[in-house]
């Protein structure tokens, strides 16, 4: 049988994937479905033919909302869905944890992206209890730092790391967690921004690349200067990937497509040099919406870059022994 390329002797990872069929933080009906178009893609075959063992644990069970909770009261006016997102947090957050005190990578299948208010959460206590330090990478079109006080439409997937950096008005979608220091965040591929949004990345230090950043620089520079500078001993790196990091022409099934994304090449691209730094421990896959895309090519792309994630290249580029 032929090898599929890039396949040859790869390195092996347990790669667990969850399911998280949440939709209520976005705009628009279809994430749910999410899962399941990745699963029809074939992203499990696609990482087992690397030789990763797979392990798919299913979906997370659809959690009650948060019920008879002051501080939610006042969340309501703003926040669309708050309390059922405040029931998935805490629920993602469990499982996510118990996920990541096991051995292996697992990978959370979105769902939109509020499911990363868990999952980041859970990343940040498990990197703090092993003396790591947890840094985020956020492949996005957008900040995802609003507020109740900023928002323009009241969707909560806009808010995730303005709640994970500890902004006061979110906490009572989960008390307690963790807290990512601001500086530790990398938003790659950003386009869009509302004005406050950017006052308050640039009060807090966010690292941010730009689409002219990118443009200017280059993918592959700004990746390998951002991997480079994170400790390799003590690093946690968790990849938050949304489809609308890509540009909508190869991603078109996201629900806040944004022109002028990532092109297929800088994609792979910046998925190789991340599983070349050996640093991610866990993964989101956010925002897919089926009922959006066109014959499957978002999902089978989004297949396919997490395959480069975790080792898929066209030649094996491990080094060699010099010529005599």
């Amino acid at each position: 049988m032929t090898q599929p390329l890039g396949a040859a002797e790869p390195q092996q990872t347990e790669i667990v994937l969850l399911g998280i069929p949440l939709e209520a933080g976005a705009g628009r009906r279809g994430a749910a479905m999410g899962p399941a178009a990745l699963r029809t893609a074939g992203l499990a075959e696609a990482l087992a033919e690397l030789g990763h063992k797979v392990r798919d644990e299913g979906d997370l069970p659809v959690p009650r909302p948060a019920l008879g909770e002051p501080g939610l009261n006042a969340l309501s006016q703003t926040c669309r869905n708050v309390r059922e997102i405040a029931g998935w947090t805490r629920a993602i957050h469990d499982r996510a944890y118990a996920l990541m005190k096991r051995p292996g990578v697992p990978v959370f299948m979105g769902g939109d992206h509020a499911l990363s208010m868990g999952t980041v959460a859970a990343a940040a206590r498990v990197a703090r209890e092993a003396g790591r330090t947890l840094h985020v990478l956020w492949l996005d079109a957008h900040a995802d730092f609003n507020t109740p006080a900023t928002t323009p439409s009241g969707n909560m997937h806009g808010m995730s790391l303005a709640f994970l950096t500890g902004e006061p008005s979110l906490a009572p979608v989960m008390e307690g967690i963790e807290p990512v220091a601001p500086e530790t965040i990398h938003i790659f591929g950003l386009r869009s921004i509302d004005p406050q949004e950017r006052r308050v990345v640039d009060d807090l230090g966010v690292r941010a690349s730009d689409m002219r950043a990118i443009d200017e620089n280059g993918a592959a520079y700004l990746m390998r200067t951002y991997l480079e500078g994170l400790d390799p001993e003590t690093t946690h790196l968790h990849v938050s990937f949304d489809v609308d990091f890509l540009d909508p022409s190869l991603g078109p099934g996201v629900g806040t497509t944004v022109p002028g994304g990532a092109t297929y090449r800088e994609a792979h691209l910046v998925m190789e040099l991340l599983h070349e730094s050996g640093l991610v421990r866990s993964v989101d896959l956010v925002e897919l919406n089926p009922f959006l895309d066109e014959r499957g090519k978002s999902a089978l792309l989004q297949a396919e870059l997490t395959a480069s994630l975790f080792g898929r290249t066209i030649l094996d580029r491990r080094p060699r022994e010099p010529r005599e």
